[in-house]
């Protein structure tokens, strides 16, 4: 059985095109990032970002691109960043919107990360529309509006690219399904309402912000999408459902994890908090497909690390653990303190944990955890990090840093 990542064609280090990085696992294969950082310490440039956007930063040759928005939502925007120099290249503002939904202070309007590719950036904004931008001069390509669902306290799941298609989970308080659109045209391919017995009819309890991942099964690629109660795997050509397994839980945030042939999947608020299940199987694997199950310390918006067959994990209390992917059994936790809604990062034999409260650790992993630094940035971080070239894009509240040792 072969099983594989479906990734870019582009290298970790050069690019960062997506949400958690060219595979969607958090890692780089960059080498001599900076350990130590501050306000005055290896920052090459630091830009501000106006308003509010809790989206990731999407890097592609000499440009970096994230969105933002105004906090009641009325104006939403795209925005560019020279990579060398930090001067904002394109301030766009993509839509005007007359009647925003309600989203919660926690959360914003530009929550969902943007897709990069040559030529093209994909800035996406959930029910209020998605929007693709030439990237040498700024100007719309197309926008689609024809998507909807209520996410009730305001989006969050990204978009990725496959072949001709941009795919999105919409997972809302009344609708949930996933979409693909053809990312020349912006029309859209295909449309799957999710087929899941919720055990309730409180829309609250179908929410989800995940962002999918694809891998192959046997030669076959399959769009592997969390939502709340389940997570699916899709035929991503025709969106028709090939497997489906019931685990609980609701808001979940986190992209798939895969290696050694299982995926790694958490579950949000409630359900089994983290499982493992082998992908080669069809229809309702819930009995037959669970390898293991583990509830210690996990988190219920950052993802885990998958990293020489462990997964190391930072919950939103600041608790890091790691878990045996054989067995689902905790190898070790720690507590590092602070409160995160950011991805961990890994790059260079080192994890690089990023919190809300203006405090980043990095440290080492293995069969105990070695913290080599704290550093601290303004503002703290809500949107997780890119990494390209030997640099450390950091989006704060406020700001966007390149972060890069000096020579």
């Amino acid at each position: 059985m072969v099983l594989a990542f479906l990734t870019a064609s582009v290298s970790a280090g050069d690019n960062w095109p997506q949400f958690h990085g060219p595979r969607g696992d958090g890692h780089s294969d960059a080498t001599g990032l900076p350990v130590t950082w501050s306000e005055k310490e290896n920052v090459v440039w630091k830009t501000a970002i106006h308003d509010k956007g809790w989206s990731s930063p999407v890097v592609w040759g000499n440009q970096v691109w994230m969105t933002t928005a105004k906090a009641d939502g009325k104006e939403m925007f795209a925005v560019c960043v020279d990579r060398e120099n930090g001067k904002i290249l394109h301030d766009l503002k993509v839509f005007d919107v007359e009647k925003p939904m309600f989203c919660i202070e926690f959360n914003s309007y530009a929550s969902p990360t943007p897709v990069i590719e040559e030529g093209r950036v994909y800035v996406h904004f959930g029910t209020y529309g998605t929007v693709c931008i030439d990237t040498t001069n700024g100007k719309k390509l197309w926008e689609n509006h024809d998507l909807h669902c209520d996410h009730w306290r305001g989006p969050g799941s990204s978009p990725i690219l496959w072949n001709d298609l941009l795919i999105v989970n919409f997972d809302g308080h009344d609708k949930q399904f996933v979409a693909a659109l053809n990312k020349k045209t912006g029309e859209i391919a295909w449309k799957k309402d999710r087929a899941i017995d919720y055990p309730s009819k409180d829309g609250d309890l179908k929410k989800a912000y995940a962002t999918p991942t694809l891998i192959t099964v046997k030669d076959k690629p399959q769009l592997i999408s969390p939502a709340a109660e389940a997570t699916i795997a899709y035929d991503p050509k025709t969106g028709d459902e090939i497997w489906k397994v019931y685990h609980g839980g609701m808001n979940v945030a986190q992209p798939p994890q895969f290696g050694d042939g299982k995926l790694y999947l958490c579950t949000g608020d409630g359900g089994l908090k983290l499982l493992a299940v082998r992908p080669d199987g069809s229809g309702n694997v819930t009995k037959t497909h669970i390898e293991w199950k583990c509830a210690k310390s996990i988190p219920s918006r950052t993802a885990p690390l998958l990293i020489d067959g462990k997964l190391y994990m930072i919950n939103e209390g600041g608790i890091l653990s790691c878990v045996d992917t054989k067995t689902g059994e905790q190898v070790w936790q720690e507590r590092v303190g602070g409160a995160y809604s950011a991805s961990p990062l890994y790059a260079d034999g080192k994890i690089y944990m990023f919190s809300q409260d203006e405090k980043s650790v990095v440290g080492t992993p293995g069969k105990e955890w070695k913290t080599l630094a704290t550093n601290r940035l303004d503002g703290g971080c809500m949107a997780t990090p890119a990494v390209a070239g030997k640099a450390l894009f950091i989006r704060t509240k406020t700001h966007l840093y390149r972060i890069e040792k000096k020579d």
